[in-house]
Order: structure tokens, then sequence, then C-alpha cells
């Protein structure tokens, strides 16, 4: 992106969250060497799309109405979106599962900061905005980015292993009176940054996970929180309600929340003998 107001961003794994409703009465009904047999199949695929360097797989029951299953995927390219998904609809589990809503986006770090030090480098030497040299050279320092190893190690991290999980997409308002996208590139930069401030205070007690789905789906992005305490999400986003980027220019929509498990738990969730757990040590990171 080489417009002056467009701020950069790297790109890293491609999301899909696929939310499911339960019809846990049919299920039940089945006799137990079946329900065994389809959960065997399941988990076989499953782990295949986990256990590999191309992709990874969450699983969480939902709580709340609004579905009661959320599997994450992550994949290094689309192509890997639609594979999982056709691998997991011609499950004979998927017989008992009724697509709820999706989400398709793709982990995005965002550079309003070092874009501004690009474009400020970049008028220093003297060159014309939009010129092949300028854009040789934005693009250049742009892919320097991508390099730093802070940078590189979160666009490819694997799904955070923790016990609670909470997603929600979010817009910035585009409205006749307010208008994120009319404001000067500097003032939404020092928002952006003010706005992150606050989830640096939260450091090891929450991981985020920011993806951007302008052109995917209906809202501009996805936002995944993980957490060992629910509480975090209520304490972490009240507060970035008074923020301004926030208060002012956020709109959002629906939050999903529930608990992770581990794969080997998938017949404690399906049959219901518990909420299934998560084994953490399962989750080694893959490449």
């Amino acid at each position: 992106m080489r417009h002056p107001s467009v701020p950069e961003s790297l790109e890293g794994w491609w999301i899909l969250h696929r939310m499911f409703d339960f019809d846990r009465l049919s299920w039940d009904e089945l006799p137990a060497d079946e329900r065994a047999a389809i959960l065997k199949e399941a988990s076989s695929a499953l782990a295949a799309l986990k256990d590999s360097e191309d992709s990874d797989l969450g699983l969480a029951q939902m709580v709340g109405h609004k579905a009661d299953l959320m599997l994450t995927h992550y994949s290094r390219n689309y192509e890997g979106m639609a594979h999982a998904q056709m691998v997991f609809d011609k499950l004979r589990l998927a017989n008992y599962l009724t697509p709820a809503t999706s989400y398709v986006s793709v982990l995005e770090l965002g550079l309003y900061e070092a874009t501004g030090k690009i474009h400020a480098t970049l008028k220093e030497r003297d060159l014309k905005a939009g010129s092949p040299e300028w854009i040789q050279a934005f693009d250049e320092m742009v892919m320097a980015q991508a390099k730093i190893p802070h940078f590189g190690g979160r666009l490819w991290a694997r799904i955070p292993q923790k016990r609670y999980v909470c997603f929600y997409p979010m817009d910035k308002k585009r409205g006749e009176s307010v208008n994120w996208y009319t404001l000067p590139y500097e003032e939404r930069a020092k928002l952006m940054i003010e706005h992150g401030k606050i989830g640096r205070t939260y450091h090891g007690l929450v991981n985020q996970v920011i993806s951007g789905s302008i052109g995917f789906d209906k809202f501009e992005w996805g936002v995944d929180l993980y957490a060992d305490d629910p509480m975090v999400f209520k304490k972490l986003i009240y507060e970035m309600r008074f923020d301004e980027a926030s208060s002012k220019y956020g709109d959002f929509g629906d939050f999903y929340s529930g608990v992770q498990f581990s794969l080997d738990q998938l017949a404690t969730y399906f049959d219901g003998t518990g909420v299934p757990a998560l084994n953490v040590l399962e989750s080694a990171a893959v490449g």
C-alpha cells in the first residue's frame, strides 16, 4: 500500500472461524459403537489439520445460544482454508452439526508507526512520491519489517493454548459525522499507538490475535483473545472502550466466548460426559 494515507500491514496465517449448532439429542440416540467410530474418523482427519507446518486447528465449546462449537482453522494459504472446510464437511460428524456462522480473515500486524517513519525517510531522501524509485524503496523498507524476529514470530505463531477464548469482529466507523478514514494519517496513527498501550498493560494475561477481513467478510477486522482467566476479557475490552479509537470510532459485532479443548477430548465434548479439558502439552509449536 503506497497511498500516503494508508498504513501498511504485514500478513501471516489465513484464519477461518466456523461456528456450529450441535444436535446433541440426535447424537445421544446413536449406539455407542457408532459414536465411537464417527469420532475416530473425525479425530484422525482433524489431527492431520492440526499437526502440520502449514495449518493449525483450535476447538472450543461455546457458551450461550449463538453457537455450540467453534473451530478455528489456520492456514498458510487461502486454499488451505477451503481444504479444511471440505475435510470437515465430509466427516460423518458433520451430520450432527449445523453451521451457525463463520468468519474469514488473515492475521495482520498493522504498521501505523512504521509506515509513517518510512514516508518520512523517503521524504528526507528527496524521492518523489509515487515514482519508481520511491515505490522500490518503500517496498524494500516494508519487507524489512517482516524480517524483524518479533514480527515474524507473531505472524506465524500457533493458536494460543489458553483455556478461554473470545472472538468478535469490528469496524472503524464511516458515518457522515464520524469517519475514521477521513482523519489525517498522523491523528489515526497517534490514536492507534495509544490504543495499543492498553493492550500491552495486559501482557502475560491475554494473547491477542488481530486479523484483517476487508474484502473477505462483513466486518473489517476479527479479534481473538485467549486467556487463562475469562474475566480478563471483560476488563480489557471495557478499558479499551474508554480509549478514543474505540469509544468514538469502534463498531463491534457479536461476541463469542467459550472454553478451548484438546483434540483428545472430542468424545468428552460430543458425548457430554463433562466439560472437555485443554491439554497444553499436545500443542508444541511446529515450524
